[in-house]
């Protein structure tokens, strides 16, 4: 019995992605992108000089800060401004406020924020690096920093604010000046300063 030779043809076929597949693979890429650019104003303060990373205000804090602000008035300048909390806040309390932040996303965060809550009159935000920000026509100033910054932050203050300018920093004090007030304790901690300028 002869066999006879068995032949086997392939057709080569191309490998075609289905429509689908393409739009989540573009989807895809397309979130992770988008993910990357905002972490990334997120990750970059670690790789600045002084690092001041995006920690929002509790409750406390932010009722300590207008603690140390009752019987003010006139301007008010939150830097590195974060979500705009503390800004909204002075514009509920009758106060011009500004906030000075870098990243961008809080920044747009803040604007909507505002908006949102009718007070896009009283308020400002600025994108803009916190050390070259001139604080010097400002009546109040509130900073949440970090220690590393607070002597460099204190000397800023001392070259550029206004005599009789109320500085309230939270978590950190400052190190070269005695608070004129304190109010709250551990990581709600304010400091109230007043800079008085000596002819």
């Amino acid at each position: 019995m002869n066999s006879l030779p068995i032949e086997f043809s392939s057709v080569d076929q191309p490998s075609r992605t289905s429509l689908t597949g393409k739009v989540l693979l573009g989807l895809t890429g397309g979130a992770a992108l988008g993910l990357s650019v905002v972490c990334a104003s997120f990750v970059s303060p670690a790789f600045r000089k002084f690092c001041l990373p995006y920690i929002p205000a509790t409750r406390n804090q932010i009722t300590n800060v207008f603690t140390a602000l009752r019987g003010r008035q006139g301007t008010l300048l939150d830097v590195g401004s974060g979500d705009g909390r503390i800004v909204l806040e002075a514009a509920k309390c009758g106060f011009v406020a500004h906030g000075v932040e870098l990243n961008f996303w809080l920044v747009l965060y803040s604007r909507l924020n505002s908006l949102r809550k009718s007070l896009s009159k009283k308020t400002t935000f600025y994108r803009k690096d916190l050390w070259s920000f001139h604080v010097g026509d400002y009546d109040n100033i509130v900073i949440f920093g970090v220690e590393q910054m607070m002597a460099a932050l204190e000397n800023k203050f001392n070259t550029e604010c206004k005599n009789g300018c109320i500085v309230v920093a939270c978590r950190f004090p400052l190190p070269n000046r005695k608070p004129f007030k304190t109010f709250g304790h551990g990581v709600d901690t304010v400091w109230a300063y007043e800079i008085i300028k000596t002819k």
